[in-house]
């Protein structure tokens, strides 16, 4: 059952968070938060996404704020630190935000940018860490096979932890994961879970050795250990660029897992300049419990009128898509 649609309306606040660095193309990022009788929750389908898959990710805030959730095994949740597609100069300044945190992901196959500006980029990392650091890097789909076998073959030398969806289609991934299996570098899979219509063909084509899995794009943290329960693989809880809140529900699910053997993407707070709280990483992890966004920082943040007005037309259309299902 969906709550009223006045109860999501009547709570709702809409804010923009200025980022450090442009990131996902964004260098702010705008979200809706809404209130319900479990506490405070996020909606923040990125601005390009139809209302149909924008629908799922209020079901995943509708879930958060208006219903139990698991309870937790874990307080705290290690977390990585996130490196955008900067350049290899700027690095070690952005691994500063990061308190604590011993493994990085880099973000590589920046449209415009070239196989060596990753190497330099990952170089650095390595270099910043030292050896007992862990790398992962992420490519967001924007590689074919061929392109993705060279580029693992070029980062062998670094060390890698995984691969973080290298090519775009399953099919592609099952033949990566087959031609870069002897170097021991896992594949992991994250589009091919919260984009697809069928989120464990990964496991079904032995395409991944483990899933990225985030809250908001699989409807929430009950439909998401659902998927992880059926897919058998490791996994790493990762966010969508969220704020505290978001980071909060994301955390939350971490905490529900029964076996949890990777840091989580769920540091993203250190990306933002401002956030409507403070969780950032302390020690390598942030607590794994409800986040209340501070009154103040609510004010402070708030998203223009324009834009207000266009995410709560967003959320009315969103709920009515739900409301059909």
């Amino acid at each position: 059952m969906l709550p009223p649609l006045a109860d999501l309306l009547g709570s709702a606040r809409v804010v923009s968070l200025p980022m450090h660095t442009r990131f996902r193309g964004v260098d702010k990022r705008e979200a809706l938060l809404v209130e319900g009788p479990e506490g405070w929750a996020e909606f923040s389908p990125f601005v390009e996404y139809d209302d149909l898959e924008s629908a799922t990710w209020l079901a995943a805030a509708i879930d958060f704020a208006w219903r139990t959730q698991p309870e937790p095994l874990r307080e705290r949740i290690g977390v990585n630190a996130t490196i955008p597609a900067v350049e290899a100069a700027q690095v070690a300044e952005v691994l500063a935000r990061f308190a604590g945190c011993r493994t990085a992901k880099v973000k590589v196959a920046e449209p415009g940018q070239t196989l060596a500006d990753d190497i330099a980029r990952v170089r650095a990392v390595r270099e910043a860490m030292g050896p007992e650091g862990r790398i992962r890097v992420d490519a967001n789909g924007l590689w074919n096979v061929d392109e993705a076998e060279h580029a693992v073959h070029a980062l062998n030398e670094f060390d890698l932890e995984y691969v973080e969806q290298p090519c775009a289609t399953v099919p592609e991934l099952a033949e990566l994961r087959t031609r870069v299996k002897y170097m021991g570098i896992p594949v992991a899979a994250d589009e091919s879970i919260r984009k697809s219509s069928d989120p464990l063909a990964v496991a079904r084509e032995k395409a991944a050795d483990l899933l990225v899995i985030k809250a908001q794009p699989l409807g929430g943290i009950t439909h998401a250990l659902q998927i992880i329960t059926a897919a058998g693989l490791p996994v790493v809880v990762s966010s969508a660029l969220d704020t505290a809140i978001g980071l909060s529900q994301g955390a939350a699910l971490a905490a529900a897992l029964p076996t949890l053997d990777y840091d989580c993407g769920l540091g993203t707070a250190s990306l933002f300049l401002d956030d409507v709280a403070d969780l950032r990483p302390v020690d390598g992890s942030i607590p794994a419990a409800r986040v209340t966004p501070d009154p103040d920082a609510l004010a402070r943040l708030a998203a223009s009128d324009d834009r207000r007005d266009w995410w709560l037309d967003r959320l009315a259309r969103c709920y009515a898509v739900l409301d059909a299902r």
